[in-house]
């Protein structure tokens, strides 16, 4: 059977959906849980449009079908893989050719329901503007860089709280430290919908603890129906010692690679001074990362203190800790909740 389905009700459904777009088109942004089936390669794709652009809509379909019949029993085989129950949901960018011709030969080659969703990819993107803008019980943990913060948002989740941790979505750890070792971030766009994903699983009614975050986390720019919200929640600053903070941090980053380090100090140079780049990059080839730690956090404490006073005064709770160590830090922050 083949059938439409409104992109909510497709979510809603919880069946296996397949990506039926370029390769590029997937990884510029796509439904979090679909599987990229490409009808067209990448290059197919803009052959294809060339040929619409230049010739005619029929002679581009013509060389469609050129591209996609030595293709059409990979597609049988993939699709049984994903939906082996022979039910499942396509899409393309906006629900048209490529979803519907998909979708029709699963359904003529025995599989029991198949659904394109209206709209496609682009309604799903309506769907999640609009998700993000729905009001969330934000509760902001702040801290100064090295605090720990990540690994306490992460002891709140283990004690039954809800979270959003930004930082694993993004694939960085926000300062220009945060990209080692991270691996490829994704989209702004792609990071967007598995935001709306995250916030989907939760009862957003109850508080979800969110690290507070500037606009851009690497590369990435928090979407700003979730920002603005963010901005205006109550913070949860906790304040821990510099000297603490800087032993963290050489934790966290001295088994890192010695020139990503000395890289990341040379893209804030400017910021740090050029004497106290230079010191700090020798350093590091000497394994003296804590007093690394201690020259990046003068400029850190200082961008942060700078931001955080923007905030009002009523809409922060200060929270002095001794030491970085996220096991208590998470029970007492819960006090203070």
């Amino acid at each position: 059977m083949l059938s439409e389905i409104s992109i909510d009700n497709a979510l809603r459904l919880d069946w296996p959906i397949i990506d039926v777009r370029t390769p590029k088109e997937f990884a510029q942004g796509h439904v979090p849980k679909a599987v990229n089936i490409p009808l067209f390669s990448d290059s197919e794709r803009h052959e294809v449009g060339k040929i619409y652009n230049n010739q005619s809509q029929e002679s581009a379909i013509e060389a469609g079908y050129k591209f996609v019949n030595p293709k059409l029993d990979s597609f049988i085989n993939e699709s049984r893989i994903i939906a082996p129950e022979l039910k499942l949901i396509v899409y393309c960018w906006r629900g048209g050719l490529r979803s519907n011709s998909f979708a029709k030969h699963l359904s003529d080659n025995g599989f029991e329901d198949v659904k394109v969703i209206i709209g496609g990819y682009k309604s799903y993107r309506n769907f999640v503007f609009e998700s993000l803008a729905k009001p969330v019980n934000i509760k902001l943990l702040g801290g100064y860089t090295g605090s720990g913060k990540t690994h306490i948002l992460h002891e709140l989740r283990n004690s039954g709280k809800q979270i959003i941790d930004l930082e694993a979505l993004a694939h960085h750890k926000g300062s220009t430290f945060g990209g080692i070792g991270q691996g490829e971030q994704p989209s702004v766009e792609q990071f967007g919908n598995m935001l709306e994903f995250e916030l989907s699983k939760l009862n957003l009614t109850e508080p979800v603890w969110v690290e507070d975050e500037s606009h851009n986390i690497g590369r990435i720019e928090i979407p700003v129906q979730f920002f603005d919200q963010m901005q205006k929640s109550t913070i949860f600053f906790i304040d821990i010692p510099k000297e603490e903070r800087a032993k963290h941090l050489v934790s966290e980053y001295a088994n890192c690679d010695k020139q990503a380090l000395a890289d990341s100090v040379a893209r804030i140079s400017k910021r740090l001074g050029l004497q106290n780049s230079n010191y700090a990059i020798e350093l590091i080839e000497k394994d003296e990362f804590y007093e690394v730690a201690l020259i990046t956090l003068h400029y850190y404490d200082k961008f942060y203190l700078k931001d955080i006073n923007k905030r009002s005064s009523q809409k922060i709770i200060k929270i002095p800790l001794n030491e970085v160590n996220h096991f208590d830090n998470a029970r007492i922050v819960e006090m203070r909740n």
